[in-house]
């Protein structure tokens, strides 16, 4: 069984520093400056605690001018955290099949996604492109109406060419379009990858 993911994010996250890292995050996205002086520890043992977050992908940042911004990867932490609780209650098979599929989404999102978080491109294959939407969209919240303007800039923080992934989404019933606004459908209705 290949648990290296999932061992990976879980050794990432059993440290207090980086789970206070984590919660500050969780407000918004801090400077490493700001992140030191909030928990009162020195700037090289947050760079040290950052980097371990950035390996599992946890953290991703986002540079403006010359200070660098720390942005909690939310979409990574559900997703890690359900399959582990989906690891639990299933059989023995059914865990394998859980573990390959995880590793192979993770796999694709490593090979389109750059480290920065951004989309290298868009992937040809149905499979794949609908691996990283759904990747993409479970940064956004559920019940929360987005105008045309806020999910663009939203997905602009991926890749350039919104009005194609935003077409995406809809097409795929990630999102519903009402009067220039969009909101998450359950996830039951989303494409599904075979």
């Amino acid at each position: 069984m290949q648990l290296d993911r999932i061992v990976a994010f879980h050794k990432a996250m059993g440290d207090p520093t980086r789970i206070r890292i984590v919660a500050l995050l969780a407000r918004g996205p801090l400077h490493g400056q700001a992140i030191a002086g909030k928990l009162g520890l020195t700037p090289p043992t947050i760079t040290h605690h950052i980097k371990k977050l950035r390996d599992v992908n946890v953290i991703i940042e986002r540079r403006d001018k010359n200070t660098i911004y720390f942005h909690l990867n939310e979409s990574v932490i559900k997703q890690q955290t359900q399959s582990l609780g989906r690891l639990i209650m299933k059989k023995e098979e059914e865990v394998e099949a859980l573990i390959d599929q995880n590793i192979e989404r993770q796999k694709v999102i490593e090979n389109f996604m750059t480290k920065e978080g951004k989309l290298k491109n868009i992937p040809a294959q149905r499979k794949k492109k609908l691996l990283i939407f759904e990747y993409m969209v479970r940064g956004l919240k559920v019940g929360k109406k987005y105008p045309e303007k806020e999910l663009n800039e939203y997905i602009k923080k991926f890749h350039e060419d919104y009005a194609t992934i935003r077409r995406e989404f809809i097409i795929n019933h990630y999102m519903y379009r009402e009067k220039g606004i969009y909101e998450l459908n359950p996830e039951e209705m989303w494409a599904k990858p075979e």
